[in-house]
């Protein structure tokens, strides 16, 4: 398709639409004007071609490919989407902490679940009100199902499975290393792998931290170093 343009204006048209058909080479005018926009020239096109030729080949070939991508990307997401839970007013929850701001000096040193939280009720299909506590007061109480996971009951009676806590330094709570698995240097700086205990299942139980000081066990670093002495360390930097 192309257009013939700066036509005297006759009928408030301006210019002729030239549609060709690939295959017969026949010719198709259509009187149309040069501000016509994309909407415009789809219907003018339908209203004047497809009552004397039909839907062009190529069109129902677009349309059938669109269609069938449609289909293999629905069945592909839908073998990876459940049935979200429904949970009852008074069930206990877990909550994701993703997107709670802490305290805490980094977000992966943060209670990835904290909870358990009781659920008061439901808002609207995929909502739910929880019962937070007073320190969380700032915390909007209502949460997507997808930030929410059921508690497990466990079979010793009135008793949960907790998230690991945390250990106690000087008042303070610490996220306790349970060894050190590889230094480097970064831009001046040293960096520590480190292995946290209690993490055992989670992705995230080892973290690259930045002059990372234990203060719970000093003596890691040091037994890291004996076995990896060419591994650089705080004498590094003194160089």
């Amino acid at each position: 398709m192309d257009f013939i343009t700066q036509f005297p204006l006759s009928n408030n048209f301006d210019s002729i639409l030239v549609a060709v058909d690939r295959f017969s080479k026949m010719e198709i005018f259509i009187p149309a004007y040069g501000a016509i926009t994309a909407l415009e020239l789809a219907q003018i096109f339908v209203s004047h071609a497809l009552p004397k030729h039909g839907l062009p080949v190529i069109i129902k070939v677009v349309k059938e490919e669109l269609e069938s991508a449609i289909r293999r990307f629905k069945k592909y997401a839908d073998r990876n989407r459940s049935i979200p839970p429904d949970f009852q007013p008074g069930d206990k929850v877990w909550l994701a902490s993703r997107n709670i701001k802490t305290t805490r000096p980094t977000k992966k040193l943060s209670e990835r679940w904290p909870g358990p939280f009781e659920v008061l009720k439901k808002i609207g299909s995929h909502a739910y009100h929880l019962k937070l506590p007073q320190k969380w007061k700032s915390v909007h109480p209502v949460f997507h199902v997808s930030l929410l996971e059921s508690v497990k009951q466990s079979s010793i009676p009135n008793h949960n499975q907790m998230p690991p806590p945390p250990a106690l330094v000087e008042e303070q709570k610490e996220w306790e290393v349970s060894q050190v698995l590889d230094s480097k240097l970064k831009r001046g700086k040293l960096w520590n792998l480190l292995e946290w205990k209690g993490l055992i299942e989670d992705p995230e139980r080892t973290t690259w931290e930045p002059n990372f000081k234990l203060t719970s066990s000093p003596d890691l670093f040091k037994d890291f170093h004996l076995l990896y002495p060419d591994k650089p360390g705080p004498n590094t930097l003194r160089v």
